[in-house]
């Protein structure tokens, strides 16, 4: 336990609040200072591979963009394939797509569905869980290429936005894993 309180404590350190951002009365958490740090992003990536291996997962999935550049290496690590879920259009060839609303408007993501098979059981990999509605469409995407959903590990969870529940009934029990909670 201490171990994990060390590590969260580490990678709360390397969090930079940067106000105003993107727009005034936002609190901006700017993940790159720990991207910067080996030690910090190491522990990271350690972290998020231990969650893969007790999930059983075979595959990581990461949500643009950050959460390419965490799962790419918790996939290397963990000894699993990576597979990128993209804003829609930025993925050659034949694609599956999931729509999902945003507070204004609505948005859609793809991934190529032949990366997937039954067999698969996939873990999300992001930065950030705001209000639950990419991850959200990222498990049906992955639901409808025909794989399994292992779980969701995420760097932070904002609390204070409620996506938590959103997931977790679309997880239908699968583990939703936020190492810090702001």
């Amino acid at each position: 336990m201490t171990e994990l309180t060390d590590i969260t404590a580490l990678l709360h350190s390397r969090i930079r609040d940067v106000a105003d951002y993107p727009e005034p009365g936002v609190m901006f958490k700017d993940i790159t200072p720990l991207l910067a740090d080996p030690v910090a992003f190491t522990a990271l990536t350690e972290v998020f591979a231990g969650i893969a291996e007790r999930t059983g997962a075979t595959k990581v999935v990461g949500l643009e963009a950050r959460g390419f550049i965490l799962g790419a290496p918790v996939a290397v690590r963990a000894g699993l394939g990576f597979i990128p879920v993209r804003k829609a259009g930025k993925l050659p060839g034949a694609t599956l797509g999931q729509t999902y609303d945003l507070e204004y408007g609505s948005a859609e993501i793809e991934v190529h569905a032949e990366d997937l098979s039954a067999d698969d059981r996939v873990l999300i990999v992001d930065d950030v869980l705001a209000t639950g509605g990419t991850a959200e469409a990222s498990i049906q995407l992955i639901h409808r290429a025909g794989a399994q959903v292992a779980g969701v590990a995420v760097l932070m969870e904002l609390g204070f936005l409620d996506g938590r529940p959103r997931l977790e009934a679309a997880l239908g029990g699968a583990p939703l894993e936020a190492l810090l909670t702001i």
